[in-house]
């Protein structure tokens, strides 16, 4: 017996028809979402998006070390983005809140975890993790990534893939707080680098920075010889993101 002959029969599912329709009915409602985000959105630039852990506590370092950065970045002209939640991400849109610029709150709909902050001047509120992701990437002029967990990874891995295969602008990647991060850098340059992986200027794709004040210099370092909007070839390079 050959292994198709093995494979079982197809059964017919009279519930397809049903699902199929809602699966198209679903694309609109993600189309609604890109949309509506973008209309409310794109006013705030120049804008910082910052990530972290939704269960780092309001006095745990990490909560206080975010906070500055937030309101440092939002009194020197950065709206300040977060996922406006809690932990990390009440941290900084609280610091924005109190600063001079827009605090704005890019939710998601989760079973956990996930309720909004009070520290929001926009608030959003996504259901589809792709669409609220892209939005992250759209409108920041630099990523701020504090200590956090598999969500703050995956933000983190994904704007460093964007920059590096350029479907992305290069972007400043801040990570804060060295002793958090120093294991994963150096798994990085031993493994992904040492086994051809990735090359080694790919790890400069990001800075550690520990002290509040530095985080703004570095923004600001970046951009001293441009403008903070995107130019011609950026803007055609993000409407392919």
């Amino acid at each position: 017996m050959t292994a198709k002959e093995k494979l079982p029969r197809s059964v017919p599912d009279s519930t397809a028809p049903r699902y199929n329709a809602r699966e198209s009915w679903r694309i609109f409602g993600i189309m609604a979402e890109f949309v509506e985000a973008t209309e409310r959105l794109a006013a705030i630039r120049p804008a910082v998006s910052i990530f972290g852990s939704a269960r780092t506590p309001p006095d745990h370092l990490y909560y206080i070390l975010t906070e500055q950065i937030a309101r440092l970045l939002s009194d020197s002209g950065f709206a300040v983005i977060s996922g406006g939640g809690p932990g990390i991400m009440e941290a900084a849109n609280k610091g924005a809140y109190f600063g001079k610029s827009p605090s704005v709150g890019l939710n998601i709909q989760l079973p956990l975890e996930q309720s909004a902050n009070p520290y929001q001047d926009i608030s959003q509120t996504f259901q589809h993790f792709f669409a609220r992701k892209f939005m992250f990437v759209k409108f920041a002029a630099a990523y701020v990534v504090m200590p956090g967990g598999f969500g703050t990874l995956d933000e983190l891995l994904e704007a460093m893939t964007l920059v590096q295969t350029k479907k992305s602008r290069r972007i400043p990647i801040i990570l804060v707080h060295r002793p958090f991060w120093q294991g994963l850098l150096d798994w990085l340059r031993d493994r992904l680098v040492a086994e051809g992986m990735i090359s080694a200027e790919d790890l400069d794709l990001v800075q550690v920075i520990d002290k509040p004040e530095e985080v703004v210099e570095a923004i600001f370092k970046h951009y001293e010889r441009r403008g903070f909007q995107p130019l011609p070839a950026e803007h055609e390079m993000m409407l392919n993101l």
